[in-house]
């Protein structure tokens, strides 16, 4: 059999609009897939039949290897004691699981005959997943977007996988997503042709698969909206049924039951493409503050759930449902706008990009309201936290977003999903041809390189410009065969 290489790239996300209400149904989010990605390169190896040996080359003892076995029950994925990187819950069960469905789809055989060689799978993100911060100390380099172009891509991080601090941009949401679609093609479960369309029978297969490896490693159905959005890109999502998910959840593998479930029409969320306005940057800021609290989701839904104040949470969860549906609506405006009149459009971002934006709406109505209503969907989540005891809009990251969007050029912000110190999104005007110096991006990264209360270092990542996963090309990615060729 002739040897194949498999590449499949997922972007990561930012949820602007919907935490904490996207895990009920009824309410959707707002949710942008970033330029940053996650790649799974999968190559048969010269190793033995039915070996596996999965790396990441970017953190030290980050090699896995398994050994595939065949029986009535169909594959199984069994973890090698002499593993130097020990476990890896998510790594595992993407291969198990994929590779029986795999095994379900066409046969055993298919699976058998695809390891006679064994394969070698390289998964590497780029560099925003993880703080960059001692990299710059290292270099001597400001915190800047443009110190970050210059760190090498896919850099070492010097720490063991479990060490490293991440920049939560759902990295682990990209990985599965990554890895899955990249077997189910490398098996021929599904076609690349099929996969390309957003719409396509592959790529909702890949998404459902990814959605339970992702569930079934984190103990719990979640959103989905890491996944998601890390399939089809940049949306407005509205979550799946939890129970589609039920009989895999409880370990009913029976022969044909991954791809009965996986198949299902039970299925049924929502993903309806969205993009950012033309002319607008996306911009993330890695913030270093003192503690963090990991529990914010079960206090807020505690919160919620508890009866005095029951009807309270209903109102005020409907008054930020009206914003974030709000949000999505002027979005898709404003892209329609620069398709009526491109001149006028970019004229417009022009004026926008030296006045700050409450002198916007004189000038344009539409981006003055997108501020407003971002505005707005800060007081309310901040006034959800203080009702639920939780710092969702911290006080730290208060001051810092309140510095940033006043100055000329920024459209709004926030701070991403459940909130917390971890991280802040701002939106900023970006006319073409505007040098440096006179760019909001060069406003915004003053503010943070002097912001006194936490350390921000910037990220490289804007909106994704290609939508969802896709298949990539190994010489068009730069830095990704040097960094798969780490050992």
């Amino acid at each position: 059999m002739p040897s194949t290489t498999t590449i499949v790239s997922a972007p990561g996300k930012v949820l602007a609009a919907g935490g904490y209400l996207v895990l009920d149904q009824q309410y959707p989010g707002v949710v942008i897939s970033t330029s940053s990605r996650f790649y799974t390169v999968i190559q048969a190896s010269s190793g033995s039949a039915n070996q596996i040996v999965v790396r990441s080359p970017q953190f030290h003892q980050a090699e896995w290897r398994y050994t595939v076995t065949y029986n009535d029950a169909g594959v199984q994925v069994i973890p090698q004691e002499d593993s130097i990187g020990g476990k890896n819950k998510f790594v595992h069960l993407a291969l198990q699981h994929t590779l029986n469905l795999v095994s379900e789809i066409h046969s055993v055989a298919q699976v058998q005959e695809k390891l006679v060689d064994g394969l070698d799978i390289a998964a590497v993100g780029d560099n925003d997943f993880y703080s960059q911060r001692a990299q710059l100390e290292s270099l001597g380099l400001p915190r800047t977007i443009k110190s970050l172009s210059q760190i090498t891509p896919f850099c070492h991080n010097g720490v063991k996988l479990t060490d490293v601090h991440k920049t939560g941009m759902g990295s682990s949401a990209a990985l599965i997503t990554s890895l899955v679609s990249a077997l189910l093609l490398h098996f021929a479960a599904i076609s690349e042709t099929n996969f390309a369309v957003l719409e396509g029978d592959g790529r909702r297969l890949a998404h459902n698969a990814a959605q339970f490896v992702h569930c079934l490693a984190q103990g719990k159905v979640g959103s989905g909206f890491d996944v998601s959005s890390a399939v089809f890109g940049s949306q407005i999502y509205r979550r799946f049924s939890p129970g589609v998910l039920d009989p895999l959840m409880k370990g009913e593998f029976a022969t044909g039951t991954l791809k009965s479930v996986l198949n299902s029409s039970a299925w049924d969320y929502s993903s309806c493409p969205i993009q950012l306005p033309p002319l607008t940057r996306l911009v993330l800021a890695d913030v270093e503050a003192g503690s963090d609290t990991p529990s914010l989701v079960g206090k807020v839904l505690k919160w919620r759930e508890h009866e005095e104040s029951c009807e309270i949470a209903k109102n005020l969860w409907t008054q930020i449902d009206e914003a974030n549906r709000s949000l999505a609506v002027q979005l898709n405006i404003l892209s329609q706008s620069h398709e009526k009149n491109r001149e006028e459009y970019e004229q417009t971002i022009r004026q926008l990009t030296s006045l700050p934006a409450q002198q916007w709406e004189r000038i344009s109505p539409a981006f003055y309201r997108l501020h407003q209503t971002t505005q707005q969907i800060r007081n309310l989540m901040r006034r959800m936290g203080d009702l639920a005891g939780v710092e969702i809009e911290p006080e730290q990251q208060t001051h810092l977003l309140d510095q940033s969007i006043e100055q000329a050029g920024v459209v709004g912000g926030g701070v991403p999903g459940a909130g917390g110190y971890d991280a802040i999104w701002l939106l900023v005007c970006s006319p073409p041809g505007l040098p440096y110096e006179q760019q909001p991006l060069r406003r915004v990264e003053s503010v943070w390189s002097n912001f006194s209360e936490s350390n921000v270092t910037p990220l490289l990542a804007q909106e994704s410009v290609a939508k969802g996963a896709c298949v990539v090309q190994l010489d068009r990615i730069p830095g990704l065969k040097e960094a798969i060729q780490r050992r």
